[in-house]
């Protein structure tokens, strides 16, 4: 007998109440992947019909990213507002009087993860552009730059020459921002990290997820790391009200 019968309301509603339940209490976090529909089938005692329903709508609704193949996922909450300003670390270090210098560790194209996948709202598995650029200040690595970026928006990200040009200068150049999301997390550098920003694993960084859009299209996922002794996050914001 399903679990959901005892209200009046239609079952598909019900499975949809359920499943937005779930994410609010914590059962499913952001870009978490769902129980199959088969398995929601058996643990809730409805139909698939019901069930694909359900699911359909919360993704019309922005709730839920299916990615054909892979499954459906727990959409990234859209922004609200800005923690920080999106920032050109280039900008940030020259005015401080110091040397930039930035190294392309790689430029290519794969499909990605499916967590990214999920990011971007993809409906199906494919390919996107990505980036991996470290960058320096005065000749100390402080920060890793990993990008992935949409081949729909910016077809030739893969072709530039990101040594001699930021990917935040050209992409401010070829796609509009109208959108950003940062999360900040605080973590312990793995290997691969701590061995490109020279320093020990297991040492504090600062990771900065990052997602932008232009208009209703992710444009951009991005997960900067930032060595944590040498580089610090902040905003300085107005709360000054005008006409």
């Amino acid at each position: 007998m399903s679990v959901l019968r005892e209200a009046a309301s239609p079952l598909y509603e019900k499975v949809k109440v359920y499943v937005l339940a779930e994410i609010e209490k914590g059962a499913w976090a952001s870009n978490d992947r769902l129980p199959s529909e088969n398995q929601l089938v058996q643990s809730l005692g409805v139909s698939r019909m019901t069930i694909n329903r359900a699911l359909r709508e919360l993704t019309i609704e922005g709730v839920l990213v299916r990615v054909q193949g892979v499954g459906t996922f727990v959409a990234a909450p859209r922004p609200r507002s800005a923690l920080l300003e999106i920032a050109n670390i280039a900008a940030e270090i020259s005015a401080r009087g110091h040397v930039h210098r930035a190294e392309v560790l790689a430029l290519d194209r794969f499909v990605p993860a499916s967590d990214i996948l999920a990011s971007f709202e993809f409906s199906n598995p494919r390919v996107v552009l990505h980036s991996l650029v470290l960058h320096f200040e005065d000749g100390r690595p402080v920060q890793l730059e990993e990008r992935f970026v949409n081949p729909d928006l910016v077809p030739d990200y893969d072709r530039q020459d990101f040594t001699a040009m930021t990917t935040y200068d050209y992409l401010q150049g070829v796609t509009p921002l109208t959108e950003l999301e940062h999360v900040i997390s605080a973590i312990a550098a793995d290997t691969v990290s701590a061995g490109h920003l020279g320093i020990a694993p297991g040492e504090p960084c600062l990771l900065l997820h990052r997602r932008t859009w232009t208009g209703p299209t992710v444009a951009t996922v991005n997960r900067l790391t930032y060595a944590g002794k040498r580089y610090s996050l902040g905003s300085r914001y107005s709360l000054e009200t005008r006409p």
